[in-house]
């Protein structure tokens, strides 16, 4: 019961504002004319479309998992696919409820730090992860609206600036983690000025033990980076899984659209619009990209649903990508934390000359000099 408690004093922000998100969705529902324009449907709520959209969904839960397992398999070859699959959901759960989706992989590194990873591998896994997810949704949202850009040019208001706001926090986001995975310098420079800004202001008590902690997980984090680095192959089967993955959420409002009897618009088309959807709200401050997602799912979609029946679509298409996430993430987030044990994995830490030389660890370069870390 304490853990519960815990759990809800942590995220007591990110519960609040889902829950009033809820609350609007549901009154837009039920407080306007989208129940009637639902029952006047010509052909009636197709229920096989919309069991399909279910089942969707969970198959993004399993590419999730496949995807981060086989980059875990490469720095822990001992590693095990419900792991994965745990730890993966665990991110899906606390990206939802913290802001800009930035809560998930901490979390992530911190239950894979107590299933028996080394902190710095775990971190340069869900960098890798991370990285790879945000280049190929960028990168298929381009292509997919590209072959429908006519479309969306003439109806769609602000195409443009939509366009560029998603391209600069989306390019933003993956060059500071691309520069964190690559240079060791520049990172090792950030951490020991953080450390000493800490310091500065009294939050941290021995700046000399806690950046040695740090530095020394920066460089299994950076040695475990060069080692899957390596691997070309795994680079390739993640990046076509990621791919899959993405391509499975794009077709859940197709099924939506299909489900309310419409059938005017091909499935490209709308794959296109939720790609898109998908990379202009994926930084709204907001957990979930509350307001941001409906806002984008209403100014591309209302085209699509007519009749009034777009508030009802949204709604169901936020339930498909968001809400049920959040009951099978606490589930997940329950085994990884609870359930499963931790395996014994063999420690990244003290490699030797030969290791070093081999570039598997970094060799360190130092610690901060008096005057760097007051």
């Amino acid at each position: 019961m304490s853990s519960v408690k815990q759990t809800i004093r942590k995220n007591l922000f990110g519960i609040i504002t889902i829950s009033v998100s809820a609350v609007v969705l549901v009154g837009f529902l039920f407080f306007s004319d989208s129940i009637n324009s639902i029952r006047n449907l010509p052909d009636g709520l197709s229920w096989n479309w919309l069991i399909l959209g279910v089942g969707l969904a969970g198959l993004t839960w399993l590419l999730e998992g496949m995807a981060l397992n086989l980059i875990c398999k490469v720095v822990y070859p001992q590693w095990r696919f419900r792991y994965s699959f745990c730890i993966g959901m665990l991110g899906v759960l606390y990206s939802a409820l913290t802001p800009c989706s930035t809560g998930g992989q901490p979390m992530q590194i911190y239950s894979m730090r107590k299933l028996g990873m080394d902190t710095g591998a775990a971190g340069s896994i869900i960098a890798v992860k991370t990285l790879i997810y945000q280049i190929v949704m960028v990168l298929y949202a381009l292509f997919m609206v590209v072959l429908r850009l006519p479309f969306f040019q003439k109806n769609v208001s602000d195409f443009s600036f939509l366009t560029i706001i998603g391209l600069i926090c989306n390019s933003t986001f993956i060059a500071l983690v691309l520069l964190f995975c690559i240079s060791q310098k520049i990172t090792d420079k950030l951490i020991a000025g953080g450390v000493r800004l800490l310091h500065k202001l009294h939050l941290c008590r021995k700046p000399e033990e806690r950046y040695l902690k740090i530095h020394s997980q920066l460089s299994v984090f950076h040695g475990s980076t060069r080692l899957i680095g390596r691997s070309l192959r795994m680079y390739i089967t993640v990046t076509l899984i990621t791919v899959a993955q993405i391509g499975v959420g794009c077709m859940i409002p197709y099924c939506i659209y299909r489900g309310f009897g419409f059938h005017q618009v091909d499935l490209l088309t709308i794959m296109a619009a939720q790609a898109y959807v998908s990379m202009v709200s994926a930084f709204v401050p907001l957990p979930g990209a509350s307001g941001g997602a409906e806002g984008s799912f209403m100014i591309f979609f209302t085209m699509f649903f007519t009749g009034g029946t777009v508030i009802p679509a949204m709604v169901i298409w936020r339930v498909l990508t968001y809400y049920i996430n959040l009951p099978v993430g606490c589930i997940c987030a329950h085994f990884a934390n609870n359930r499963l044990p931790a395996l014994k994995l063999p420690s990244k830490k003290g490699a030797t000359a030969e290791e070093i030389a081999n570039g598997y660890l970094p060799a360190d370069e130092g610690i901060p000099t008096d005057d760097m870390i007051d």
